[in-house]
């Protein structure tokens, strides 16, 4: 440690490739942060994105949750002749991401775009959504309407000018329907 205060403090000039060295380092580091940073802020749109349209499928079947919250709870049941059948509707996930995230199709893929080079994709979209039991004994207790989702994100990822491996992480995500009356 002294030696190395002692180059610091040289008057003869010895000192500046350590500057030099310390400023490159912490230059790296700081493109490393922004890098991750950069990252977590697409994979945090993207689910915002997907959660919005998961919450928006959910949504879209009110009209068949109807009959359920009549009663007190809330399931996907219609009256078909003298029972009752189940009604959910999965939607059309895609279509709204790609409305609102601005993708486009291109393969098995839904890709943006920034210029001409690919910002990010989403693919292996997986929606389950779990209907309430018609008239459960417990209510209290009983399975709510909710919709599960997957997908995946992969972002391609380039650092120093070097292309590395794509950044590819599951996004998962879950939205419930709750009657507000």
């Amino acid at each position: 440690m002294k030696k190395i205060n002692g180059i610091i403090r040289n008057k003869r000039g010895a000192s500046f490739p350590l500057t030099v060295a310390i400023a490159l380092v912490l230059l790296m580091l700081l493109c490393c942060i922004t890098e991750y940073m950069w990252l977590n802020i697409i994979a945090q749109g993207v689910r915002d994105a997907v959660q919005s349209a998961i919450i928006s499928t959910v949504t879209d079947n009110y009209s068949e949750v109807y009959h359920g919250v009549r009663e007190g709870y809330a399931a996907g049941y219609q009256p078909f002749g003298g029972s009752w059948e189940q009604s959910v509707s999965y939607g059309d996930i895609y279509a709204q991401l790609d409305r609102t995230l601005g993708l486009e199709r291109n393969g098995g893929y839904h890709v943006k775009y920034a210029g001409e080079a690919v910002e990010f994709k989403l693919y292996d979209l997986w929606v389950n959504v779990r209907n309430a039991p018609l008239a459960p004994s417990d209510p209290a207790n009983a399975q709510r309407f909710i919709a599960d989702a997957t997908i995946r994100l992969e972002v391609p990822v380039s650092f120093a000018g070097k292309i590395l491996p794509p950044m590819r992480i599951n996004l998962k995500l879950q939205a419930r329907y709750m009657s507000v009356f």
